[in-house]
């Protein structure tokens, strides 16, 4: 099976967005615009309460999906339709918002530490229309497994080799969103789909992804190359990664997904295929028909 390296990294730009939430926005940035099918990942991280306090008040989306993932703090949505609930540290929410829909995302404490991420996957023309809806789940019905080094593997979407699954369902894109740590010296390995884009963000330490040489990749003497805290690598086309801790405590997000193959057409919340889609979601939100 060929193994999967790093062909490029990013660190991110910090920025604002909501109600003045401080954030750092890896993906969706002018260094990587998109990573076909993600059009964004934004990290919040402050333990300081008026970096993030204001929240992202009601605010529209069109035309794909939003997952929240929190390590720390809580958030409170609410949407047009009635829908109210709070994501908890460890929780997800994987929010279709397909045809149209209004929502807020409120952070509940008023001090502490709020860390987590929001990532934005984009849906097929097929799918940009459908119904808006929810996947949500408690820490506690989130799938972990165990590994045998010590490590463990927190699975939101797609199946490790040993079989774990996550709760996520989604046929557009069929994505893997893993959340794993890994003592020093320990190694985790991954199947990943051929032709899937995919990533890793690490959180904290370091690691080294271990694969063949090629025309886009650098690799050291023994064959690997090193991530470090804060950035965000990008993998090349292959069946599996190979990532090995070189520090205490590593922990990172291993993101993949088809790519759609779309024309793509950005305006502000909205994301369609052409500019007239666009505009015209801009006519039926300001008409009320979110």
């Amino acid at each position: 099976m060929k193994a999967r390296t790093l062909i490029k990294t990013f660190s991110g730009i910090d920025t604002a967005d909501g109600d003045g939430v401080k954030l750092t926005r890896i993906i969706g940035s002018p260094q990587l615009n998109m990573l076909d099918p993600f059009l964004l990942l934004d990290c919040f991280e402050s333990d300081q309460a008026e970096d993030y306090i204001g929240g992202f008040p009601e605010h529209p989306h069109r035309g794909f999906e939003t997952v929240t993932y929190l390590l720390d703090g809580k958030m409170r949505h609410k949407d047009n339709a009635g829908h109210e609930g709070v994501i908890e540290p460890g929780g997800v929410q994987w929010m279709t918002a397909g045809r149209g829909i209004l929502h807020s995302e409120m952070p509940e404490q008023k001090d502490g530490l709020l860390r987590g991420f929001q990532l934005w996957v984009n849906l097929p023309r097929s799918a940009k229309m459908t119904a808006p809806r929810y996947q949500e789940f408690a820490p506690e019905t989130i799938a972990v497994e165990q590994l045998k080094n010590g490590g463990r593997v927190k699975v939101i979407a797609g199946k490790t080799d040993q079989g774990t699954i996550g709760p996520v369902k989604n046929d557009y894109v069929f994505p893997t969103y893993m959340d794993i740590i890994l003592p020093l010296g320990s190694s985790f390995n991954q199947g990943i789909t051929k032709g899937h884009n995919a990533f890793i963000y690490l959180l904290e330490g370091e690691v080294l992804i271990k694969g063949e040489s090629n025309s886009n990749s650098v690799l050291t003497s023994n064959g690997a190359q090193t991530l470090t805290a804060k950035k965000l690598g990008i993998l090349s086309d292959g069946e599996q990664v190979n990532i090995t801790a070189t520090k205490q405590g590593s922990r990172f997000l291993l993101i993949a997904g088809k790519p759609l193959n779309e024309p793509v057409a950005r305006g502000g919340p909205f994301v369609m295929n052409s500019q007239a889609e666009i505009q015209q979601a801009f006519v039926d939100y300001q008409a009320g028909l979110f």
